[in-house]
């Protein structure tokens, strides 16, 4: 009786993680990582795009370069529409059917979205029918990213070791920098081989170079697809399976037992994917915009990219350390402290930007600071918010708000400093930054600390 008592106690608890090997959980972090970094990577390029080529060659010609940008920008930010949409959809599978099965659907329409975009004709051979093609892809895209990052957070987080579980949570966020590298990287190699002049339409890169970073997408979701296809269900959903605790209906249960926590969660993201896309997309059209027309710097474009390689690895650096910090002071603690950093941040983009002023030192300056910040903010976010989420409504609420958070903070952050530099000055685009982030910080104040609480217990 009592070796029995014995062997029984020594098996790991229903919902347990104990069970997983060292190689286990290396290849979660991995299939966790390719899918963020493919996300990513498709956005970047999309980004960068929309600022060196789609004004030109997907948009009728205008007296007024603004405008052009800002069209494209509205492309851009369509995705962010779509992606709450595709929390939805895939959060409802997710929470239904499992994690994996869900994870590789959300892979196969974000890369065949992004594939199709490179095979795309242009507004000088279809007309107005080549920014509205550009836009459903574009949609189509969002779909797929709306069920990418909460699966990849959760198949990273209810996997975790016991106290480490942003630590282990941090691989998906590794997919950011690694898709900017690898996305900017491929650019920079383009337009530095191809005699790539701004606005000019002639020459291999418009002609056909800027399609091969969307058609080489496909190779990233191969690799992908091979990995997640070789993984199991996570331990917390098998567990929730098992005792019945699956819901019928995730959507309409989400929004009735966790529309706090979604709410939330919505405030706590939304300065990171602000402060995200100014220090990636809006930086990138005002570096190289026209300083005697007011747009921007002036900085080369092959100049602009190399210095935006060099920032990304301060975004590096800073995803572990405060990851790390998280599990070992809490999630509230590291997240107030970035918002406050974030606000000081805010303050100094005068210094850094103005278009008398500026140098190309400053505002890699300013890339360095922005980046690390952004690795702070956006590091445990793939434990935060699963955590505030019971299993059974996990995917859904948790992608709802990392999705929702992406309309409010990311869609329309380049069009709003877009619309400030041109209207109010570059200082206006700091104090937009500043309001954002003290709406995170009132966020944070309210969010439950959960980072010693096991996700079955939530």
């Amino acid at each position: 009786m009592s070796i029995a008592t014995t062997e029984q106690s020594e098996q790991p608890a229903a919902g347990s993680t104990a069970h997983l090997s060292k190689r286990d959980r290396c290849r979660i972090a991995f299939a966790s990582t390719i899918g963020t970094t493919i996300e990513f990577y498709d956005f970047y390029i999309y980004a960068t795009a929309a600022v060196a080529v789609f004004p030109f060659l997907f948009f009728p010609k205008t007296e007024d370069p603004n405008l052009a940008l800002l069209q494209s920008f509205a492309t851009f930010g369509l995705a962010f529409v779509a992606r709450p949409v595709g929390s939805i959809l895939f959060g409802h599978f997710g929470d239904r059917i499992g994690r994996k099965a869900t994870l590789v659907g959300a892979l196969l329409t974000m890369g065949i979205a992004t594939f199709v975009i490179g095979c795309l004709p242009t507004y000088a051979h279809i007309g107005i029918v080549a920014p509205a093609l550009l836009a459903l892809m574009r949609f189509c895209q969002g779909l797929g990213l709306g069920g990418e990052w909460s699966g990849a957070a959760l198949l990273a987080s209810e996997t975790a070791e016991k106290g480490k579980r942003a630590y282990a949570a941090m691989w998906p966020q590794f997919g950011a920098p690694f898709g900017f590298l690898i996305a900017n990287g491929f650019f920079l190699t383009l337009v530095a081989t191809m005699d790539y002049t701004r606005g000019d339409v002639t020459g291999p890169f418009m002609e056909w170079g800027w399609r091969l970073p969307f058609l080489g997408s496909a190779v990233m979701v191969l690799v992908g697809l091979y990995v997640r296809l070789q993984l199991e269900e996570t331990p917390v959903f098998r567990h929730a399976v098992d005792t019945g605790k699956k819901a019928k209906r995730p959507v309409a249960e989400a929004f009735k037992t966790a529309a706090k926590p979604m709410i939330v969660g919505t405030f706590v993201m939304v300065s990171c994917y602000t402060l995200f896309y100014l220090v990636t997309t809006w930086i990138l059209s005002y570096g190289i915009g026209d300083p005697s027309k007011g747009l921007g710097l002036g900085i080369h474009y092959i100049e602009f990219l190399e210095i935006q390689l060099i920032s990304i690895f301060a975004f590096m650096v800073g995803i572990p350390c405060a990851s790390i910090l998280a599990d070992r002071r809490g999630r509230k603690p590291v997240l107030i402290a970035t918002s406050f950093i974030m606000i000081a941040f805010g303050f100094t983009f005068p210094f850094f930007l103005s278009i008398d002023s500026a140098t190309t030192a400053s505002v890699l300056a300013f890339l360095v600071i922005g980046m690390f910040i952004m690795g702070l903010i956006f590091g445990p976010m793939s434990a935060v918010l699963p955590e505030l989420f019971p299993t059974n409504v996990r995917y859904t609420g948790s992608g709802i708000s990392y999705n929702v958070s992406s309309i409010l903070g990311a869609a329309i952050a380049p069009f709003i400093a877009t619309w400030l530099v041109a209207n109010a000055g570059i200082a206006w685009v700091g104090y937009y930054l500043i309001i954002v982030s003290v709406i995170t910080l009132i966020a944070v104040l309210c969010m439950k600390e959960l980072s010693k609480v096991d996700l079955n217990q939530v």
